[in-house]
């Protein structure tokens, strides 16, 4: 048999118990390889191998016994069944690299980094927001599923601008494709009216674009931008946050729009298609998957008009770990009670199929909650009261002195 070996690195150094000799004659060869700890390991790891002779042995004129080999990218536990754990840089998204390049521009255009950009227009502000929907467009292209894409669409501005109390007023979309199929580009704008009903805003314009042999044939591409209004005397911008404040959370629909790029590699690890029922649940993966994201609009504006909030996050890309701490000011942290809400099946799963460490849900997923307010203590109360009988809201954490989010 053969086990492969490995914590995402091309090369470990091997200490052999057998390969000195490494005889014409021998079938089996038994290694005992000591690989340099990298993120998934404590110390090192110990496991032995069985696999062709041609494969472990390295002649060495030397009497030490010590190889480079060249190993895969997975690793044996103690069941010498696990993989390594799947992370979103290694689904080629890399958090890091994004908040570098924000550094940067920041540096050019001072004062960006918020959910919405904000430009001074009278006694208000015009807030602004623009996205797309990342890879969940692959599995709306896998699913056939088209008519809701234009939801997930509107819904990722929309629920950028609300966080900083704005009201949205109208969206724009960019449809763009190598050849126009009517019939499906009706299904994805009907989506979008759809979203920008949810939200009450208006659907002012668009682009589509027609541009042969840019897109694989019957594949499409989607961003679009929310511009909104709130008074100056009125905008939510965290300035007053005070330790001690309290983290309502809101709940999600699912994933939402962010992560499927390591979702899709967890589906294919997996096993399963997307005809499949999630385990455990009488949905299909398909329909999982593709669950609109809420838009908040309405929910947040309501509670706002109510008095006592003081930031909003929507948890978006970076998960709870990078989008909680943008609405802080500086000194201050979060701490995140971990059973204070329930957690969607799909992201259970998620984690499951691909052996995903909590540290990496955190960050690349919303786990359940789409937007996190923060509110006074009492303004906490009414709100968890008004909940019960309306709608879901959990308090998820409160505000510490420090920096970052942590979790108990």
């Amino acid at each position: 048999m053969n086990t492969n070996f490995g914590a995402s690195i091309d090369l470990a150094r091997c200490n052999s118990t057998s390969l000195s000799l490494c005889s014409p004659n021998l079938e089996i060869s038994v290694a005992k390889l000591h690989v340099p700890v990298l993120r998934y390991f404590s110390n090192r790891l110990s496991a032995y191998s069985f696999a062709p002779k041609e494969s472990l042995c390295r002649r060495s004129r030397k009497a030490s016994t010590r190889i480079l080999y060249s190993i895969s990218n997975t690793y044996v536990d103690e069941s010498n069944k696990n993989e390594v754990g799947l992370t979103y840089k290694s689904a080629g998204v890399d958090i890091d690299a994004g908040s570098e390049l924000v550094k940067r521009i920041a540096k050019m255009t001072p004062g960006i980094g918020g959910f919405g950009g904000l430009y001074p227009f009278g006694d208000s502000y015009l807030v602004a927001g623009t996205d797309g929907v990342g890879t969940k467009l692959k599995l709306a292209f896998e699913t056939g599923i088209h008519d809701t894409i234009g939801i997930d669409l509107v819904a990722m501005s929309v629920n950028d601008i609300v966080t900083s109390g704005a009201k949205p007023l109208f969206f724009l979309d960019y449809y763009a494709t190598s050849r126009l199929d009517v019939d499906l580009a009706e299904k994805v704008i009907k989506g979008i009216v759809e979203g920008c009903q949810q939200s009450e805003c208006v659907l002012l314009g668009g682009e589509t674009a027609e541009m042969p042999d840019f897109y694989a044939d019957g594949e499409y591409d989607l961003s679009g931008f929310a511009v909104g209004s709130v008074k100056k005397d009125s905008v939510i911008n965290g300035k007053n946050i005070v330790d001690g404040d309290v983290l309502i959370g809101l709940p999600s629909s699912g994933i939402h729009s962010n992560g499927f790029s390591l979702v899709r590699r967890v589906l294919t690890r997996s096993g399963l298609s997307l005809k499949d029922n999630l385990p455990g649940e009488s949905a299909t993966l398909a329909e999982a998957l593709m669950a609109p994201t809420v838009i908040y609009v309405k929910q947040v504006l309501d509670i706002i008009s109510k008095g006592g909030v003081k930031g909003i996050a929507h948890i978006t890309g970076g998960g709870f770990t990078d989008n909680i701490p943008r609405v802080f000011p500086e000194g201050l942290g979060a701490v995140i009670f971990k059973d204070s809400w329930v957690v969607p099946p799909i992201f259970k799963w998620i984690q499951k199929a691909g052996s995903v460490e909590d540290a990496e849900m955190r960050r690349t997923f919303n786990m359940g909650i789409g937007m996190v307010l923060v509110v006074s203590k009492e303004a906490a109360l009414r709100l968890l009261e008004d909940a019960q009988a309306t709608n879901v809201a959990y308090r998820i954490g409160e505000v510490v002195k420090g920096d970052g989010v942590s979790y108990q």
